[in-house]
């Protein structure tokens, strides 16, 4: 299950953590997976009960990752000003969060993967990805590189992790 978890975690950071982080964080969820009762007694801080939608394990992982690896956002305007945001001043956008205010979620979202689809387009371009349940926002995002994208969909059926384009393939 780690090695699954470190390689799940490494696709979907796309090269924003370091392998120290990344391998902590799988060792900490394989932890949380294995035997809930004895990792939350470890780890007291951890604010996690049985009646959370999500095992404690995808719970750690979703826990451990930056803002700048999974977007949690209400509208499509805060999603893409986090991304741009995770991206900084060196990255130039075509789209603005306050172009996206007035138009229908599908057609936001659309926009928004248009714009990831042309950054690194030697990996595939970035593809909008859901991740995990959603808890307390109405997108819960990471950026995958497009020729990743298959194989993270196998890795997070095999860890029972929720995870999808967030737009349908073509």
């Amino acid at each position: 299950m780690k090695d699954s978890l470190v390689e799940l975690i490494t696709k979907i950071s796309s090269g924003c953590l370091s392998d120290d982080t990344i391998h902590r964080i799988a060792d900490e969820a394989s932890q949380a997976y294995a035997s809930p009762d004895t990792f939350l007694a470890a780890n007291p801080d951890i604010n996690y009960d049985e009646t959370f939608p999500i095992a404690l394990g995808e719970w750690v992982v979703l826990g451990s990752l930056p803002d700048t690896v999974v977007f949690q956002a209400d509208t499509v305007g805060e999603l893409l000003g986090q991304i741009i945001d995770s991206f900084g001043p060196g990255v130039s956008f075509n789209i603005k969060p306050k172009s996206l205010a007035k138009v229908e979620r599908a057609v936001a979202l659309n926009r928004v993967q248009i714009q990831m689809s042309s950054l690194s387009k030697d990996r595939g371009g970035y593809t909008l990805m859901n991740f995990s349940q959603l808890l307390d926002d109405e997108l819960q995002v990471v950026l995958v590189y497009g020729e990743d994208v298959d194989r993270v969909l196998v890795l997070a059926e095999q860890l029972n992790i929720t995870m999808s384009p967030i737009l349908p393939r073509p």
